[in-house]
């Protein structure tokens, strides 16, 4: 039996009006500006509500919209359909309701408030990038500049990282890009929200290990190179390449009068003896070099033909625990730092205390980034004991200040943790945009507005990173409340996201926040790991690629840090603006391709 066209997209359409009564309170609170994107938004969460593969497919079989593609109109485009299903029929069209939304006047709606959230798109390409800025970005103005030059966008300062003076510096060499053609990029500032993280690790012995490059036969190749860095000096005054290894103060004098063709001798932090040749000195520091491997500790004498160096204070080693499946690891309430054990149980620190309260037996635990997974399997006030599920074949090292997830628990904190709340002055003084981290409620967004009112910063935007299920689930309230301020964004936050969900359920959650964006008409920001092979080693991956490409179908596209981070941007830049021209959030455009001919 067929379905009746007209009977079933009727009963549609009441659908969507009904849910528009219901949440009548919801859509009054938001900004007179966001009143039809709001009420758009309610419409699509009621028409995902059901199944309509088989209308979709009666509609595709008399050729007509099949609604794949109504995110930004729904009503309108549903009275659209109707009315063509009518006409087919031989019947009156309905009168058509005047504040339907159509897909065409919601692509402008998501058009406008793109331009005011993230700043007008270029001519080549309509996604902008946003780039975090590294630490140097502080000292080295003329790095900024040459990302601003390369095509960034928008400038995201991590608030996780650094202090004010940092970011007051960073900030400053963002609003000196600005040139005759283009503004400067936009500053985007993130909260960092509650730290959850493992705790310290007891640290290692102050040793350095350097060893010379070798062929598979164990043949020498290339030595190994260290530079003897006077006190004070800069590590940059070292040589390319070269391991930094400070000398004490009272060496100056002795370390000044080394020339190149000289041999010093030492014992290294294994009793090793080894003779190493200076290739070049100076008042800065010494580069001696070595065929064989040489461990260099704190404290240690080096004999020279001018004097006795002594090496000054190393870092300590990093310490970790390689854990296995089937390990036992303990989380501890505790933060004093543990001894690296050899064997399960293993133990550390977790920074966050409500974790202890809230967490339940059953409960997925993921830590480093998916690197490891566990389950719990006891809990009380001050441990929480772990079964890992998941690790490398051969282990996966358990490391100090490594993030923790907790996929299955509702933690009860809030977004804002006290430092984000002392943060918040600074932010409306200086940032276009705050981006909210670790949100999962409406409660989360009406606090960052309250902040930002109590500020008076009503021209500093808000955007919302979407990192954990709870946050997926509820976004359209989210998005609602933040309907009350001026401009709002998503960032699809995919790498917490990911080890939240899970990789296989990821591809379908970040389709769902863009097609749930387009909906509400709010810029969505691709984020997390585009290009970063080639920001990080100047090649990318084809997989990675691959994934820029998918980045134009959001309103921008984010970039982390890395050596190459200009090369990253020049290539997401014009993967962008080739893309474009091919696609449109969900639509194929057809431009004319010059690809083939017969």
């Amino acid at each position: 039996m067929g379905i009746d066209l007209t009977t079933e997209l009727t009963a549609l359409r009441d659908r969507l009006l009904s849910a528009e009564a219901e949440h009548a309170d919801l859509i009054s609170r938001v900004r007179d500006r966001h009143r039809a994107s709001a009420r758009n938004l309610v419409h699509y969460v009621a028409l995902r509500g059901t199944d309509l593969r088989p209308l979709q497919d009666a509609l595709s079989d008399v050729g007509l919209s099949s609604l794949g593609r109504m995110e930004a109109g729904v009503l309108g485009h549903v009275d659209a359909v109707l009315a063509a299903v009518r006409a087919l029929d031989g019947e009156d069209a309905p009168s058509p309701d005047d504040d339907a939304l159509t897909p065409a006047r919601g692509r402008e709606i998501l058009a406008r408030d793109a331009d005011r959230l993230l700043g007008p798109a270029r001519p080549d390409r309509a996604a902008r990038i946003m780039v975090t800025l590294p630490s140097e970005a502080a000292r080295d103005p003329d790095l900024v500049a040459r990302m601003a030059e390369a095509g960034m966008d928008l400038a995201r300062v991590n608030c996780a990282h650094d202090d004010e003076a940092a970011w007051a510096a960073m900030i400053e060499a963002v609003r000196a890009c600005a040139t005759p053609e283009r503004p400067a990029p936009l500053v985007a500032m993130d909260l960092a929200g509650p730290k959850v993280r493992t705790g310290p690790i007891q640290p290692g012995p102050r040793v350095v290990k350097v060893k010379p490059a070798r062929t598979p036969a164990g043949l020498v190749t290339e030595p190994s190179r260290v530079w003897l860095a006077a006190a004070g000096a800069e590590a940059a005054d070292a040589p390319a390449g070269a391991v930094v290894v400070p000398v004490t103060e009272a060496g100056a004098e002795v370390l000044a009068g080394l020339a190149a063709g000289d041999e010093v001798e030492l014992t290294d932090a294994r009793g090793s003896h080894r003779v190493l040749t200076v290739e070049q000195a100076g008042t800065a520091g010494a580069l001696v070099r070595a065929d064989k491997t040489v461990y260099w500790g704190t404290g240690l004498a080096v004999d020279t033909p001018r004097g006795t160096l002594t090496v000054g204070e190393l870092a300590p080693l990093e310490q970790s625990m390689r854990v296995r499946r089937g390990d036992q690891v303990v989380l501890a309430r505790s933060l004093d730092p543990v001894p690296a054990a050899s064997a399960p149980p293993y133990r550390i620190g977790l920074t966050l205390a409500q974790a202890f309260e809230d967490v339940a037996v059953g409960d997925r635990v993921s830590i480093d980034d998916g690197k490891i997974d566990a389950v719990v399997r006891a809990a009380d006030a001050d441990e929480i004991t772990l079964e890992v599920t998941e690790a490398g074949p051969n282990g996966t090292k358990l490391k100090a200040e490594k993030g923790v997830n907790f996929p299955d628990t509702a933690l009860s904190i809030p977004a804002l943790t006290d430092e984000d709340l002392a943060h918040i002055p600074f932010v409306a003084r200086h940032a276009d945009m705050v981006n909210l981290s670790f949100v999962r409620s409406a409660e989360d967004v009406a606090q960052l507005i309250d902040a930002l009112a109590a500020e008076d910063a009503t021209d500093v935007d808000i955007t919302l990173k979407i990192e954990t299920v709870a946050a997926f689930e509820q976004l359209p309230r989210m998005l609602l409340e933040a309907m009350r301020w001026r401009d709002v964004g998503v960032m699809i936050a995919r790498g917490d996201l990911a080890v939240e969900a899970g990789f296989e359920r990821m591809a379908e959650l970040q389709e769902e926040i863009l097609w749930l964006c387009e909906a509400a008409h709010v810029p969505a920001i691709w984020a997390t790991q585009i290009l970063e092979s080639l920001a990080k080693t100047g090649l990318p991956s084809r997989a990675e690629i691959t994934d820029a490409a998918m980045a134009q179908r959001a309103e921008a596209a984010m970039l982390n840090k890395g050596p190459y981070i200009e090369e990253a941007i020049t290539a997401l830049g014009d993967i962008l603006g080739r893309m474009g021209g091919h696609a449109r959030k969900k639509r194929d455009m057809l431009r004319r391709l010059e690809s083939w001919s017969l």
